[in-house]
């Protein structure tokens, strides 16, 4: 199979006739002068040792050498090399918390942000493993599938939102067992479920759900965003500093409190740890740093097709061209006879 890898720079052979053009033009030139400086019979008997041929041999060499650099300028290549490439890696989803507390302002700009910040930063590291993203309020939403391409998964990080799911509530057990549910049951180890929430668990069923998750043989690892003494929550999601915070029945205003027992239960039951999200934007790095190390599954190999480049030998030769031009004479020996001493 033959093709050219840069063919943009076939366009500019079109320079090559602009060449010819102006070498022709060159030799009628020095033609023309010629005549002006005297008798052209006379003049032809002085330079009679210059050869014409070899002007012309000189000029089509230097062509043939330009045509030949531009076209190892768009790189020639014959043949293929087939490359089998597997991919290796484990499958990592990652639960975020999309209920109205994570409004909250404990953690500058939000704590929805500083999670979703957190989330791209983990995205960004990751070299061969699939992702999925799970929002969950009082109901858990697959956001994206496990996947290999990281654009996407981010795209749909950046729509994440509190008005993604209208169900209020916290439902931590549920979003775990939407993640048994999105990875393959058959599987026992490679599932990794990071788990980013301020803990505040409404339903009650986490410890159940992480029970059943080490059964399946999941590793939570879980990120808890807030502060444990607490902060209201802003009535809209804003940059703007809230007109109102969100109350109760009895108009009391409603603190939401980081819940770091239940989210280390969580991790404790399924072998994974434990993290309080901080300024300095580190857990996720950690945690991604021990996943890591976990044996690692084949998510499918692929066939490569290599073209073989071949403008090398092109680049020889036109280099030979070349040599051949600047070496070669525009004057031949003329061999005289002798006719004597004094003739």
């Amino acid at each position: 199979m033959f093709r050219f890898a840069n063919p943009q720079a076939l366009h500019l052979l079109w320079l090559v006739p602009i060449l010819i053009v102006f070498l022709f033009i060159a030799f009628r030139a020095k033609k023309r002068a010629l005549q002006r400086f005297g008798n052209l019979e006379l003049l032809q008997k002085l330079i009679a040792n210059t050869s014409r041929s070899r002007q012309i041999a000189k000029s089509v060499a230097f062509l043939l050498a330009i045509v030949l650099l531009l076209l190892a300028l768009a790189r020639p290549q014959i043949g293929i090399r087939y490359e089998d490439i597997s991919r290796e890696g484990i499958d990592l989803l990652i639960a975020i918390d999309v209920s109205a507390s994570m409004l909250a302002r404990d953690i500058q700009p939000s704590r929805l942000q500083k999670a979703k910040h957190e989330v791209e930063g983990l995205i960004n590291l990751l070299r061969g493993d699939r992702v999925g993203l799970i929002a969950f309020a009082g109901v858990p939403f697959v956001q994206c599938p496990l996947t290999l391409d990281y654009g996407a998964a981010k795209m749909f990080l950046d729509v994440m939102d509190t008005d993604l799911i209208p169900t209020p509530g916290t439902a931590i057990g549920a979003a775990i067992r939407k993640a048994i549910e999105t990875f393959e049951r058959k599987e026992r180890k490679f599932k990794v479920l990071i788990l980013i929430t301020d803990g505040e668990d409404h339903s009650g069923e986490a410890l159940v759900a992480a029970e059943e998750a080490e059964r399946e043989g999941i590793i939570i690892y879980t990120v808890g965003i807030g502060l444990p003494q607490g902060e209201p929550i802003p009535m809209q999601s804003g940059e703007r500093v809230p007109a109102s915070f969100k109350k109760d029945r009895q108009g009391q205003v409603v603190i939401t409190k980081l819940d770091e027992v239940t989210l280390e239960k969580i991790a404790l039951q399924t072998g994974g740890k434990y993290y309080r999200a901080s300024s300095a934007e580190d857990e996720l790095k950690k945690i991604y740093a021990e996943i890591s190390e976990m044996e690692k599954k084949e998510l499918g190999s692929r066939r490569y097709a290599q073209f073989e480049d071949r403008y090398q030998y092109v680049l020889g030769f036109a280099l030979l061209l070349l040599l051949i031009e600047t070496l070669l004479p525009e004057r031949k020996r003329i061999r005289r006879e002798w006719r004597g001493r004094f003739m």
